[in-house]
């Protein structure tokens, strides 16, 4: 998911529903990024918060007991999901509202209805079973009185 977002040092995640805190210790170890999780099991925010101690990243990552759905996630340039289908319907105005131009969203399995991605492609997991993750990034803010692009723009590559 974070190689697909083409994560940076310059970036911050935000993972909602970040659950034992993977995504958000492996931007900050593997790729220099900064990360929040958003999570609402207390246990699993104090699992997480174990697990940084332990990766040595505790400096660039956070864990807040909050309802993903209500969380300010407005400082993010990439938001990671792992949910149902309905959670990502359900978040998707607010992400393409909150989020600035240029922020990245991933999806892990699920797409967001008619908002098409800018990129996909399939994983494979552990056992051979191959899965989809989604890309989008936030149009630019659409000028009054004209509505907003059918389409996510493409990702910029970084590599130019």
């Amino acid at each position: 998911m974070l190689e697909l977002a083409e994560l940076t040092a310059r970036d911050t995640v935000y993972d909602l529903g970040s659950g034992d805190g993977r995504i958000v210790i492996t931007a900050a170890r593997e790729f220099g990024a900064r990360g929040v999780g958003i999570e609402n099991d207390p246990e699993r925010v104090e699992q997480a918060e174990s697990r940084a101690r332990a990766a040595g990243v505790t400096r660039r990552v956070r864990f807040l007991r909050e309802d993903l759905f209500a969380a300010d996630v407005s400082p993010a340039s990439v938001v990671t999901l792992f949910l149902l289908e309905e959670a990502n319907l359900i978040l998707r105005p607010r992400l393409r509202r909150t989020l600035a131009p240029g922020a990245r969203v991933v999806s892990y399995l699920h797409d967001m209805g008619d908002w098409k991605p800018a990129k996909a492609q399939y994983t494979v997991d552990r056992l051979g079973w191959y899965h989809r993750i989604y890309l989008w990034v936030i149009p630019p803010a659409v000028e009054e009185g004209r509505p907003a692009p059918a389409t996510t723009p493409p990702i910029a590559s970084r590599a130019q």
